[in-house]
């Protein structure tokens, strides 16, 4: 009985786990955090930085586990939340720093980190009926980078150097094969992974939960690409997706997550992809002089100005978007209908 009961936890965790790796792109599913994780390791050994796959493993490892330590509600681990920024932490810190045993301390540091300052911001933003979504990865991401300037056994010899912002290369042409790897590599990045292969392993992962999600994310990603193109933002960054990932998040939030696919979500959905990529534009400007990347930041900021309008554009009379979950499940036409009462406060969620 003892080993049974052993065996079924160790299946409920590495379960928590894959969901937490679904939940970067809002699917609680197992298959789909699988193939996020095929993606990874794909992409890692493409790279020749094999590191970012472990990364990853050990991240959303430690934050599940830090979840459960703490008892946080267990739905919450149940549906993969406590995992999510942890393995985006796994996948930032061998990125950017050195492979030391040092970089792997703070990396199990900051992985448990974003688990509680996650709940913290998500009380924060209740009031605004608003989530944390990845900021609190980036927020303790950014702490540890920024430290490692000064900390010498965290090496940051892949980070760019702190400089004044200057004139960016201008766009040249793009082929049209450049185009689509850069349009799938715009989906890999939202792992930190410059891998077209790893794109379509995320989007086909994505089209196991949701044929929507998959949609709009390979529409964020490509409508991105040509936002940055009319514009002239740097080709190279062009195309190695760095102004696909953060515009796929937030396709997939507006269109999919926080309000139902129809005509009105869709051109709001639009509307968001077309700002986040100006607001990378602006962030990457902003943190130049710091040296350190936006990672999801311009992604957070734009749906939170896209939600806090708390716009109805769906059925439901008082939409909420402090739980992703309790948002997006509720059935057609059934808005009116009395729900039964909540066990939990949503800003646990």
């Amino acid at each position: 009985m003892a080993q049974s009961k052993s065996k079924n936890m160790a299946l409920t965790f590495v379960d928590d786990m894959l969901r937490g790796a679904g939940q970067v792109m809002f699917q609680n599913n197992a298959w789909t955090g699988l193939l996020f994780f095929c993606g990874i390791f794909w992409g890692a050994y493409e790279t020749d930085n094999i590191a970012v796959a472990w990364g990853a493993l050990a991240g959303i490892a430690v934050s599940t586990l830090t979840g459960r330590i703490l008892r946080y509600p267990a739905i919450d681990g149940r549906q993969g939340l406590w995992g999510f920024n942890g393995i985006l932490v796994g996948c930032a810190f061998p990125t950017f720093m050195s492979n030391t045993p040092a970089m792997w301390l703070a990396l199990i540091l900051c992985s448990a980190l974003t688990v509680w300052v996650r709940n913290g911001m998500n009380r924060i933003l209740a009031p605004m009926r608003v989530n944390s979504f990845t900021f609190p990865f980036v927020f303790c991401t950014w702490i540890f980078l920024a430290a490692a300037r000064t900390m010498h056994g965290l090496a940051p010899d892949n980070m760019a150097d702190p400089a004044l912002p200057a004139t960016m290369s201008s766009v040249s042409a793009l082929g049209f094969d450049t185009f689509v790897l850069g349009w799938l590599r715009g989906v890999s990045q939202v792992f930190l992974i410059d891998s077209w292969p790893t794109g379509v392993l995320f989007l086909l992962g994505l089209a196991v939960c949701s044929r929507w999600a998959a949609l709009w994310a390979a529409a964020g990603s490509a409508l991105a690409m040509c936002i940055a193109l009319l514009f002239g933002a740097s080709a190279g960054e062009i195309a190695h997706g760095l102004y696909g990932y953060s515009p796929v998040l937030t396709a997939i939030a507006l269109a999919t997550v926080f309000y139902r696919p129809n005509l009105r979500s869709s051109v709001w959905a639009v509307l968001g992809i077309i700002v986040t990529v100006f607001i990378q534009a602006a962030m990457n400007v902003m943190l130049s002089p710091l040296g350190l990347a936006t990672l999801t930041a311009p992604f957070c900021v734009a749906t939170w100005l896209f939600l806090l309008p708390i716009l109805k554009l769906d059925s439901r009379e008082k939409p909420d978007h402090t739980d992703w979950y309790k948002s997006h499940k509720e059935p057609r036409g059934n808005s009116r209908r009395k729900r039964k009462p909540q066990t939990r406060k949503t800003t646990d969620a």
